[in-house]
């Protein structure tokens, strides 16, 4: 059959005509489906506005086309990573924790869970702003004001001594607009600790906190609590006698270090299996902290100092990292050894926190005080550790993307590469499936379904390390 080249011409000219604009096109990409820990090949993404408008083969190429366009050859689309466990604080230095938010998307850190500091009001200005589109940054979603006793040593804490003041507390976070619940047990009442979970979760929010002596993990959990922050509480499950330790810590006639000494010599891991299943039945998680741990528990072999990312962070804030450095100097051989031991004793749960069914949040601490625990790049070093101590690179990127959707119920609107998304997404050189420090081999990130390449996220650290040095003069 003789070619007819006119025709063919115009064809192909009323393909182009009829090809849809959108805003940004990433095409040749692989898509890391961390659900089911598959890789998808040869993919175009779509995305118009803030979400995903289409996943699929190259048919995509013929029917859309854009000003901005991304060809993700030998690349791997994955969404955002989410730290489900942040601190933004340091009134002294607020604008220090401001220059952090750019330094969070350069890590292709999207969303962030800020737990609690004392310049709330500020976070959660900044929150609306990212969301409105008036300021560059992670989405946040933040506690506010945590919920604490009187005279709590926290500064920026809601103090409550009685169920009124427990109401208005209440009262006053949902006329914030607080995305969650934060409780600690500094100088909290158990009963009263217990109480504000409940009431807490049957106003709509998700709980999360750490525990009081006096409690056990099970009280907490049948209240209502959603994550038990640090998995060094879950330590306390690990005896028969939690019960007892709980009500002799209560009463003060068992110090901790006794209580510490009893759980290590009663362990009993198909016990604490147990345990760990029925508050997986409550729906009660943990987010882990690792990594602030064993930054703790080594930091006599470890040379934080060297780190260059230090560069990128404000002289208070690094100074607020020297106050454990101080406590700690003085420790003797026994000491070091003993906080090395009790951190891999606890880190050794996550496999039957894995095998119990319960969800794993990952989050890092990273912020003002937890020393050398680096805003961004935190989150990369704890799913390291989750790995380490027995996660799979899938489970790790499941317990950031995943579950930290799931916390607050937007699982509709985050945790994959899919139609009607939201376009918060990050191109890596290399596939974290195969070796979780794949994460950090981050060639462009998508916010918002703004595309911050290769060459926009060098300059935004530029600016944030000559922002730095000015500051340092």
């Amino acid at each position: 059959m003789k070619f007819n080249y006119f025709l063919f011409a115009a064809l192909t000219f009323a393909a182009c005509e009829s090809k849809k604009e959108t805003d940004l096109l990433i095409s040749n990409i692989s898509i890391i489906d961390v659900r089911n820990g598959e890789t998808i090949p040869n993919q175009f993404v779509a995305i118009h506005g803030d979400s995903i408008l289409e996943v699929g083969g190259i048919e995509l190429s013929q029917k859309y086309e854009s000003e901005t366009q991304v060809d993700g050859a030998g690349n791997y689309l994955m969404p955002g990573l989410w730290d489900n466990h942040v601190h933004f604080g340091g009134a002294e230095y607020m604008d220090e924790n401001e220059q952090l938010l750019p330094l969070y998307l350069t890590f292709g850190v999207t969303t962030v869970r800020d737990a609690a500091g004392d310049i709330s009001l500020e976070v959660l200005k900044w929150r609306d702003e990212i969301n409105n589109g008036q300021r560059i940054g992670p989405k946040i979603l933040t506690s506010g004001p945590k919920l604490e006793g009187i005279e709590s040593i926290w500064p920026g804490d809601l103090e409550i001594g009685t169920e009124e003041e427990l109401e208005l507390a209440l009262d006053s976070l949902e006329k914030l607009k607080v995305d969650f619940i934060k409780i600690t047990d500094n100088t909290l009442k158990p009963a009263l600790f217990l109480e504000a979970v409940k009431k807490a979760t049957e106003r709509g929010w998700s709980v999360s906190g750490h525990i009081p002596t006096a409690l056990t993990i099970d009280q907490v959990s049948k209240a209502g609590q959603k994550t038990v922050e640090h998995l060094g509480y879950l330590m306390r499950m690990t005896t028969p006698f939690e019960e007892e330790i709980s009500k002799a810590r209560g009463n003060g006639s068992m110090s901790a270090i006794d209580a510490a000494k009893l759980q290590a010599e009663s362990r009993d891991d198909s016990i604490t299996l147990e345990k760990f299943k029925q508050l997986a039945q409550q729906g009660t998680g943990v987010v882990p902290t690792l990594l602030i741990s064993s930054n703790i528990a080594y930091l006599d072999e470890n040379n934080f100092a060297e780190d260059t990312i230090l560069q990128y962070l404000g002289p208070k804030l690094k100074e607020s990292y020297q106050w454990r450095i101080d406590r700690m100097a003085n420790d003797t051989p026994e000491d070091k050894q003993n906080r090395k031991d009790n951190f891999e004793a606890t880190a050794n749960l996550i496999p039957l926190v894995k095998e119990s069914g319960m969800k794993i949040y990952a989050g890092t601490d990273a912020g003002y005080l937890n020393t050398y625990d680096f805003p961004g790049l935190a989150i990369h070093l704890e799913l390291q550790q989750l790995v380490k101590y027995g996660l799979s690179p899938r489970e790790a990127l499941e317990a950031s993307i995943i579950n930290g959707p799931e916390y607050f119920g937007l699982e509709e609107e985050f945790g994959s590469v899919e139609v009607g998304k939201k376009a918060n997404l990050i191109l890596l050189n290399e596939n974290p499936l195969e070796d979780i420090s794949a994460t950090l081999s981050i060639q462009d990130v998508v916010k918002d379904g703004k595309l911050l390449d290769r060459n926009r996220l060098d300059q935004m650290l530029k600016e944030i390390k000559s922002w730095v040095a000015e500051k340092e003069k």
